[in-house]
């Protein structure tokens, strides 16, 4: 009798649990997922980047197998791996409001003061204020020019240095140069004078970017308080940002008492014009010295790096094509000759239009953020068909849409004459070229970015010839990218400059 009656209750209880179960899954329908690679139980899809260190090449050759829109499991976090650019206008452009959020990992987001920053920011009022003041007031075309005469000294020191060189018969290294002058101009357009903290700022600031180089446990599995507590990186961001945190709020104090001794031309800069802005009181949301650092921190983090790190692929890529080269030499050499020094104003003229080439096809092939930064779906939606659940973090991988034969031909190749009878520009609406972005999301700093490069690789080209180190052959310059967010280049460019047009006070 006992065994019956336990017999019936435990069939009650199977049906009970199989009802529910029923009405749960009929509740939720199964999604329709884009296709991706095999996973594995805990790591997700991981195991498959073992084919290259570097992420975006590895997702490019498995987005060739499963498709422009791909499913990808960093452990147990969801992500979709865009790369074509039908995909990439579908998510930057027409479903940008759902897609108008970050995806910070525990790395990242300890670095961006969690996420209170302006670049990895939740899409919201407060994230439209901090743009409006970025755009506007910190990064607008006028401010842009305000700081030609900084850009145009830090040229002139940049070439001097070269100049010595040349005159003493030694190679440069063209790579360590090209990032201290690019450093240097920028903290002056950011501080507005020389700095004394410069060294340790950059020290600590390149610390950080190396964090993020890494996938950490803590990154691949945000929800296990074990994992938290193993991981290392976020640890190791965190001692980073308190040290960056402490030389801005240093910096930030002696621009203060500057202003406070009657120094007006310390507003002459980023850093004073958010000063100014505090103390007028006149922005929508209050500037703290909190949010002032975050700007500060941003700023750095997305002009520097990515400026110097396409200047240099620039001359890799020149010393790898000797013709694009001499066109390029003979093109600014023809156009100011007899000139001993260039400004901004001989930069943007139409006499100078095959150097901007030259910069757009080193953008197509080296984009400094090669998967820009991640964004996060806001809201479960459909793409292409398919349905993309809230919380998946999204990579949209312009390295491969970039090198895709399908959209260009030659992909490979460095051909700056491919964009001469084209209306490809770096606003963003021509979604196979997206160095910069598109959408709510795109990067604010392009006018800066392009400022920092152009005149410096225009003085590189009018100023001196350049050889390669005895027994080297144009091919064997090496074009593999070191690890990280930022595709720098792995090897430092070693060359020989050759004093063609003699400086103004050489």
């Amino acid at each position: 009798m006992e065994d019956k009656m336990l017999l019936a209750v435990t069939v009650v209880v199977l049906l009970v649990v199989l009802s529910k179960l029923k009405s749960f899954l009929a509740a939720k329908p199964k999604l329709k997922l884009p296709p991706g690679p095999w996973r594995l139980p805990v790591i997700g899809s991981i195991h498959h980047l073992g084919t290259s260190p570097l992420i975006y090449r590895a997702l490019s050759k498995l987005a060739q197998k499963h498709g422009p829109l791909m499913t990808f499991h960093l452990g147990e976090v969801p992500a979709l791996v865009v790369s074509s650019p039908e995909a990439a206008q579908a998510v930057m452009k027409t479903h940008d409001i759902s897609f108008a959020d970050r995806f910070a990992n525990s790395t990242l987001a300890t670095l961006t003061y969690d996420r209170t920053d302006l670049v990895f920011a939740p899409y919201g009022e407060r994230w439209r204020q901090l743009r409006k003041i970025c755009v506007l007031e910190m990064l607008s075309s006028g401010r842009v020019q305000s700081f030609r005469r900084i850009r145009e000294e830090e040229v002139a020191r940049f070439m001097q240095n070269v100049a010595t060189s040349a005159a003493a018969g030694a190679t440069v290294d063209l790579t360590k140069g090209i990032s201290k002058f690019v450093n240097d101009a920028f903290v002056m357009e950011c501080v507005g004078s020389r700095c004394k903290y410069q060294d340790e700022y950059l020290d600590a600031f390149h610390m950080a970017v190396l964090q993020t180089s890494v996938l950490s446990v803590a990154d691949l599995f945000p929800s296990s308080r074990i994992m938290q507590m193993l991981g290392t990186a976020p640890r190791k961001a965190l001692a980073c940002r308190e040290r960056i945190q402490r030389i801005l709020q240093q910096i930030i104090q002696e621009k203060e008492e500057a202003l406070d001794r009657g120094d007006k031309t310390a507003y002459d800069s980023i850093l004073g014009v958010l000063l100014r802005l505090q103390k007028e009181r006149s922005t929508p949301i209050p500037l703290t010295n909190d949010t002032i650092v975050t700007l500060m921190f941003d700023l750095f983090g997305a002009g520097s790096d990515t400026s110097s790190t396409a200047l240099t692929w620039c001359m890799a890529e020149l010393m790898r094509s000797p013709a694009v080269m001499a066109k390029a030499q003979a093109k600014v050499r023809e156009a100011y000759k007899g000139k001993s020094a260039l400004t901004e104003d001989d930069i943007a003229g139409e006499e100078l239009s095959y150097l901007k080439l030259v910069v757009k096809e080193t953008l197509r092939l080296h984009t400094p953020a090669p998967l820009l930064l991640p964004r996060q779906c806001r809201e479960t939606c459909q793409i292409m068909g398919y349905d993309i659940p809230k919380g998946t973090a999204v990579f949209v991988n312009v390295w491969a849409i970039c090198r895709d034969p399908k959209y260009w031909d030659d992909a490979e190749e460095f051909k700056p004459e491919r964009f001469e009878n084209s209306n490809l520009d770096y606003k963003g609406t021509n979604f196979e070229y997206l160095p910069f972005g598109a959408g709510r999301r795109m990067c604010p700093g392009v006018n800066l970015g392009l400022a920092n490069i152009e005149l410096a690789l225009a003085s590189l080209l009018y100023h001196f010839d350049w050889k390669l180190p005895d027994g080297m052959k144009p091919k064997d310059v090496d074009v593999w990218e070191a690890e990280g967010l930022i595709a720098k280049k792995k090897t430092g460019l070693i060359l020989h400059p050759v004093t063609r047009i003699a400086l103004a006070n050489s």
